[in-house]
């Protein structure tokens, strides 16, 4: 087993292919050439580490770049050729033509690959300039491999040596406008190179090809799990970091990061790289950017446009994300610890039970981007005031263990109640608690039921919306039975009518003999039979079959009688508030029979709580009680009096009652 030390140590060539480095220090320790194949670094110590090229490859690297400069050298002889048979021409005019004609292809050339880019032009003149192209391509290989591999120096050393060999060479054979064509095209060569290597220009394959050349032989995470690692400030020129694992490894101030292989990771975005590095994001834009297991700790993202971005297993430990837009973002098993997030806009994130929202330190969000139309209400959280400390964690924890549940043209109460036992019955394991239903306007209602952490949101939310559905249908059938019951019902009555009649005109044709006895008989009733048809009622229909409001408020009263009254006259307790709503409910116009029947069963289930109001299950009831008002109001207009009464007396109702709510 390895040691777990290996700090300021020399490590160059060294193989650590395929070992468990789990936690090891690394730190400082000089890893040129250092082969950490299919190792596992996670948590490793990389600070202040020195990876990239032994001198050996960076001697090897060097002669072939001398090489290439050779090559584009060698290439200037040609252009000192064509220039001669412009400027001492012969009796062959085929010559000087063929030298003209050459010049034109290369300056077109030319002009296109500074517009356009080394490929466009490549393109079009692949036959026409296929030997000039191979010149280009030569010096640019030269400069960019040199810069890459080498440095500076390299650079400055592989540009001297084309211009030598082409100004001696071209100015031998055609004098000085020659020496001075070939030292222009090789200066030209020697800009391609450049500028591929600041990833700026349009000569990506010539960055990417130079960047793998000189990576050849430097240290190798290839492949490697570098999940946690910490690489703060280390130097990681030709290294390959290709299909490594680079879960929230720490890359901040390290240098040389833009010379090294990457592959398709999260660092081959150079706006992303740049923002590892630095950790500065502050006004910038990662629109739609893949931030997939970044770290981020105590980056400044103020006002940063993370919209879209994938943030999945990212951290942003204690960062500075006030008025970000994270808007769209897709937050799962993102770290959030400790972060500033004042302002910032939620609008749709997609968050679970993995999102760490740990002291998060907010006063205030907004849940839309842009102001809702004709007014500037980007729906702020809270309305007013701002998050009391712990209060922003609370608030997006309670969503994350929620199912919404949403209804459209429509929502039956009935329904949805028995619904959500046929739910509650199914998920026996599962403890559902209705958190709140809210009117979307438009007929649409979105409910939202709590669950445990762990839950099978999933499951629960497909067995809401069959159930609901199947009560539905269910509901329609029984009206459809009912209604046929009732004509026939009717029809049956019109001819027990007609034989009535007949019946009444054929006794009225008949003569009636009446014998009266004047006797008295004392008959004992206890053999006698009634038959007269008894219907009882059990106090919530009467005999038509109407909704008895009467009775229900008088159980209602009753029951909020038993309470006590209040001690202090000028503070109305439960009793009193309770009063209140009953009748607030039943004097709303805009509440159908049986809503406000609904609703007084539940201002009698708070009555009956406030009788009991440390008992757990009368707690339960009376939590549920005060939900199913709040969503027995949202159906109705905003400024209807009971929709005041309510948002005024339940809050005070339930603090009375211990509910927390």
């Amino acid at each position: 087993m390895p040691p777990d030390n290996y700090a300021g140590q020399n490590l160059r060539g060294r193989s650590f292919k395929g070992q468990n480095l789990t936690g090891v220090n690394f730190s400082k320790a000089d890893i040129r050439g250092t082969d950490f194949t299919h190792a596992i670094l996670k948590d490793a110590d990389f600070t202040g580490a020195k990876a990239g090229l032994q001198r050996r490859w960076t001697i090897g690297l060097l002669i072939a770049s001398w090489l290439m400069s050779a090559v584009s050298g060698l290439f200037s002889i040609f252009l000192g050729v064509l220039v001669t048979y412009i400027y001492k021409p012969n009796d062959d005019n085929q010559e000087f033509i063929m030298g003209i004609v050459g010049l034109i292809v290369l300056l077109v050339f030319c002009f296109i690959t500074l517009r356009k880019g080394l490929t466009a032009g490549l393109v079009a003149f692949a036959g026409a300039g296929a030997f000039a192209v191979a010149g280009a391509r030569a010096g640019a290989f030269a400069v960019a491999g040199a810069g890459v591999g080498v440095g500076a120096f390299a650079v400055a050393l592989a540009v001297a040596v084309a211009l030598a060999v082409a100004g001696a060479v071209a100015g031998a054979l055609a004098g000085a406008g020659a020496g001075a064509v070939a030292g222009a095209f090789t200066l030209f060569s020697a800009y391609i190179g450049w500028r591929s290597l600041t990833g700026n220009g349009k000569e990506v394959w010539v960055r990417s090809f130079t960047i793998a050349f000189a990576a050849t032989g430097g240290t190798s995470f290839r492949d490697a799990d570098l999940t946690d690692a910490d690489l703060t400030g280390a130097i990681l020129r030709n290294t390959d970091f290709r299909k490594a694992n680079l879960t929230r490894t720490r890359f901040y101030e390290v240098k040389k990061l833009d010379l090294a292989r990457v592959g398709d990771s999260i660092l081959a975005k150079r706006n992303v790289l740049n923002l590892l590095v630095s950790c500065n994001g502050r006004e910038k834009s990662y629109l739609g950017a893949n931030l997939k297991g970044a770290n981020l700790i105590g980056a400044d993202l103020k006002e940063a446009n993370l919209k879209d971005a994938n943030t999945t297993d990212a951290t942003f430990q204690g960062a500075c994300l006030e008025w970000a837009n994270l808007t769209l973002a897709q937050a799962v098993g993102t770290n959030f610890t400790s972060a500033q997030m004042t302002g910032a806009c939620v609008e749709a994130w997609n968050i679970e039970s993995t999102t760490k929202l740990n002291n998060v330190d907010c006063r205030f969000v907004y849940l839309l981007e842009h102001p809702k139309p004709g007014t500037d209400d980007r729906e702020r959280r809270p309305s007013s005031g701002e998050f009391q400390p712990g209060e922003f964690s609370k608030l997006f924890e309670e969503v994350l263990n929620t199912v919404d549940l949403i209804f459209r043209n429509g929502f039956d109460w009935k329904d949805f109640f028995d619904t959500f036992q046929n739910v509650q019955n199914q998920n026996q394991d599962t403890e559902l608690a209705l958190q709140s239903f809210e009117n979307k306007g438009d007929g649409v209602v979105v409910v939202k039921v709590g669950v445990p952490e762990g839950a099978d949101k999933e499951k629960i939310h497909s067995d809401f919306t069959h159930s609901y559905q199947l009560g539905l249908q269910a509901g329609e059938e029984k009206s459809k039975a009912l209604l046929q019951a009732k004509e026939e019902d009717i029809a049956f009555h019109r001819q027990q009518s007609a034989k009535n009649l007949e019946m009444f005109m054929l006794l009225a044709n008949q003569s009636i003999n009446v014998q009266v006895d004047n006797k008295l008989e004392s008959k004992p009733m206890n053999n006698s039979n009634d038959y007269s048809r008894k219907f009882e009622n059990s106090g919530t229909l009467n005999n038509s079959g109407q909704i008895n409001l009467g009775e229900i408020s008088g159980t209602v009263t009753n029951t909020i009688n038993e309470l006590p009254s209040s001690p202090e006259p000028d503070k109305p307790g439960v009793k009193e508030l309770l009063a209140q709503l009953q009748a607030a409910i039943e004097a709303e116009k805009d509440l159908s029979q049986e809503d406000k029947a609904e609703a007084l069963e539940q201002v009698k289930t708070l009555a009956e709580a406030g009788k009991s109001p440390q008992e757990g299950a009368m707690q339960k009831a009376a939590k549920t009680a005060v939900k199913i008002l709040k969503g027995t109001v949202a159906s109705l207009p905003s400024a209807t009096k009971l929709v005041e009464e309510c948002s005024k007396l339940l809050p005070l109702i339930s603090q009375l009652l211990g509910l927390g709510l």
